[in-house]
């Protein structure tokens, strides 16, 4: 591919290889690549990446251009070459996984992601796909609708100069009571779902 194409960076936020929630980050990357994409997928467990905050990784907010740790720039220069940013991620507790959470902790920090008169992410778009356990018609997954909307597509998208963002839900990821063809049917539903959340990037 030349550079003139377009990059999406697919993360990746689990921390099993066999989930579904990497089947369908695997299948979000495809698609993007089949749209023209150059696809940079970040799993964010096999990079070893540590979620956990250290004094070298706290924002100094007198000097945006402070040095953070090198595990930081390299993951935060993968976010900048992305036109697209696509995490994958399962919904606990109504929050992120603690792997992405402190991704987004530590990458996305102070002078990287925000904190500037123009936003070091200007001009990218963003879709979040999360896979929630509960119905979609369970009274609780106002919850989920609430924290993909506030924290995620408002709190970190909007806030870090990327107001282009998106998020879906692909709910009943468990399939619970679901047995056979129904079952397939269901992840058939939820694919599908997925795939067109992704096809409104191309």
């Amino acid at each position: 591919m030349s550079e003139t194409e377009p990059t999406a960076l697919v993360v990746v936020g689990h921390h099993r290889s066999d989930s579904l929630t990497a089947a369908v980050a695997e299948r979000a990357a495809k698609r993007l690549a089949a749209g023209g994409y150059r696809v940079d997928v970040l799993d964010l467990h096999e990079a070893g990446f540590d979620p956990r905050g250290n004094t070298a990784d706290e924002p100094d907010y007198g000097n945006r251009d402070k040095r953070y740790s090198e595990e930081v720039h390299e993951h935060i220069a993968r976010v900048h070459a992305a036109d697209v940013i696509v995490p994958v991620f399962p919904v606990w507790w109504y929050g992120l996984p603690a792997l992405l959470k402190g991704w987004i902790d530590r990458v996305w920090n102070y002078g990287l992601a925000y904190g500037r008169s123009r936003s070091p992410m200007a001009g990218k778009r963003m879709l979040w796909i999360a896979l929630a356990g509960l119905a979609e018609d369970d009274p609780n997954s106002a919850l989920t609708r609430a924290f993909l909307d506030g924290p995620l597509r408002v709190g970190i998208s909007a806030y870090c100069g990327i107001p282009d963002a998106a998020a879906v839900a692909l709910y009943d990821s468990e399939a619970q009571g679901l047995a056979g063809a129904e079952r397939d049917r269901h992840y058939r539903e939820l694919f599908a779902k997925a795939d067109e959340a992704v096809d409104a990037l191309l």
